[in-house]
């Protein structure tokens, strides 16, 4: 059996208690905790939160990653909101006529129907299908190019994809779901390596990053023959062509392929909003009691400052993932909350989320205004991320027009 795992936050030495009200705390099971870590499909990666193994002090961070054809996303994208400003002026319409008619209507009659609409509402949604993946890099390979790839850095199967490489990768980490390869056999449990089934696929190139381990699992595959190259981790927009360029140097893909796929993860610049919205990034996972909220490094922070808004924990100098208080929430009192799709789910849905303590006494929380992303494309920086920064603006900017 394995050494067991201890997950903690990072600068203390236990899981800390979380903080749900004055005077009421709830201590996460650690056990609970570690086995999350391994085997939901998107949790802190090591670069975020502290890891205790074998004595030691590591640090990580969430797991999760990238156009068939450029797709932007609209209002279409998010029909029951349309439909919860349309009720609202059906009501008002409604009482109109009715004064106009001489009927009397009772004054709270339209506060309610429109209270109504709003708690109908539900969270903004970007899923794969808003941001679609780009066409491949069509040229042919080198002979002197990897043949069979093994993608295991988060989100490095999606980058090859992009580079035209599809058809070269025999097994892929959990992270990378483009259409090439959604049938390649995942290798990977959480960032925990099965040496097994990565051996049996014979490949001639690994590609790992910091977050891939255990480390006796590399020593492993390194010691069956198998090239196993290390490639940069991407936690800004500014760090995606050095994943790029490393992935690209280490497949041996064309330098025209590295050129293509670094012209579509770029951003132009960052979008303007007016009002620029306050923003805060919780990432939750309620079924081991674990609510983060992101600051400075989380990775989200980011790419909300890249779609036009403010990330209301690195404003505030907190560090890239800190345990959740309802005092400090209330505090920063964001406008928006930006979250991922299985962590809105974890807490019961929108109606969870907003009835979390601090949570609920916030300006977002008063107007519904929740985004939620899929999983693997939030912090994948790669292919798909410049996409993704237009539908964060996009969705940034319907709230603001709420």
């Amino acid at each position: 059996m394995a050494d067991p795992l201890f997950v903690v936050f990072v600068g203390t030495t236990v899981a800390p208690a979380m903080e749900l009200n004055a005077g009421t705390t709830i201590t996460p099971h650690i056990t609970e905790i570690t086995a999350s870590f391994w085997n939901l499909p998107s949790l802190l990666t090591r670069e975020r939160l502290g890891i205790v193994k074998q004595g030691c002090l590591t640090r990580c961070r969430p797991i999760p990653t990238t156009c068939r054809e450029r797709i932007h996303p609209s209002l279409d994208n998010v029909p029951v909101r349309k439909l919860g400003i349309a009720v609202i002026g059906i009501a008002v319409t409604g009482s109109v006529f009715s004064l106009l008619g001489g009927c009397a209507s009772e004054p709270t009659s339209q506060t309610s129907q429109s209270q109504s609409s709003l708690s109908a509402m539900s969270p903004i949604e970007i899923t794969s299908s808003d941001v679609a993946f780009a066409e491949p890099f069509g040229e042919p390979w080198p002979s002197s190019a990897a043949q069979r790839i093994v993608t295991i850095a988060n989100g490095s199967g999606e980058v090859v994809v992009a580079l035209g490489g599809g058809s070269r990768i025999v097994g892929r980490d959990e992270t990378s779901n483009a259409p090439e390869i959604t049938d390649t056999p995942v290798v990977t449990s959480g960032h925990e390596i099965n040496v097994e089934s990565v051996i049996a696929l014979k490949p001639d190139l690994v590609l790992i990053d910091a977050s891939s381990g255990p480390q006796e699992s590399i020593d492993s595959l390194k010691n069956a023959g198998i090239r196993v190259v290390e490639v940069p981790e991407a936690w800004t927009i500014a760090d995606i062509g050095s994943k790029v360029n490393a992935i690209g140097s280490a497949v041996r893909a064309p330098a025209l392929a590295v050129e293509y796929v670094s012209t579509l993860t770029s951003v132009a610049a960052q979008l303007p909003l007016s009002p620029t919205p306050r923003v805060a990034f919780l990432y939750l996972r309620g079924t081991s009691a674990i609510y983060l909220l992101g600051g400075a490094g989380s990775g989200a922070d980011s790419m909300i400052k890249e779609a036009g808004g403010i990330d209301v924990g690195e404003q505030a100098q907190l560090g890239a993932f800190t345990p959740l208080s309802a005092e400090e929430l209330i505090k920063l009192d964001p406008d928006v909350l930006l979250v991922m799709t299985n962590g809105l789910q974890s807490v019961g849905g929108i109606d969870g989320l907003l009835q979390l303590p601090g949570v609920a006494q916030t300006k977002a929380a008063a107007s519904r205004s929740v985004i939620a992303v899929e999983d693997t494309m939030l912090l994948s920086f790669g292919p798909r991320t410049g996409e993704l920064v237009l539908a964060l603006n996009q969705a940034f900017s319907e709230l603001n027009a709420q």
